[in-house]
């Protein structure tokens, strides 16, 4: 995931239930898929910004080396910056990006 090229939004926004619920036909159905996608990209970003960080890390007790990073900072700064996973998921969800298959269609389906 290019994380600069999503066009997420940062703050808050009102969606359109109709919107989010028309592939499912179900709204709760629909939350529950765009949860678990935002649980995925937590974990990516998660795991990229750890990454990124132990690139910074020292293993001294210095003091002066903790506030005088500035590259580890402007790091953390970028990901504060960043949409909220459950936004990018939304996003993801309404542009049609997230594969997603009813378990439960398929077995009443093979009976």
């Amino acid at each position: 995931m290019d994380l600069k090229k999503v066009n997420a939004p940062v703050n808050t926004e009102t969606y359109d239930r109709n919107a989010i619920d028309a592939p499912t036909e179900n709204i709760y159905e629909a939350i529950s898929v765009i949860a678990r996608r935002a649980e995925q990209i937590n974990t990516e970003i998660r795991k990229e910004l750890i990454d990124k960080l132990e690139e910074f890390a020292t293993y001294n007790d210095s003091l002066e080396e903790i506030f005088e990073n500035k590259e580890q900072i402007e790091v953390s700064k970028f990901y504060e910056k960043l949409p909220k996973p459950h936004a990018l998921a939304v996003q993801e969800w309404l542009n049609d990006k997230i594969y997603y298959r009813n378990t439960e269609e398929e077995e009443d389906t093979q009976e």
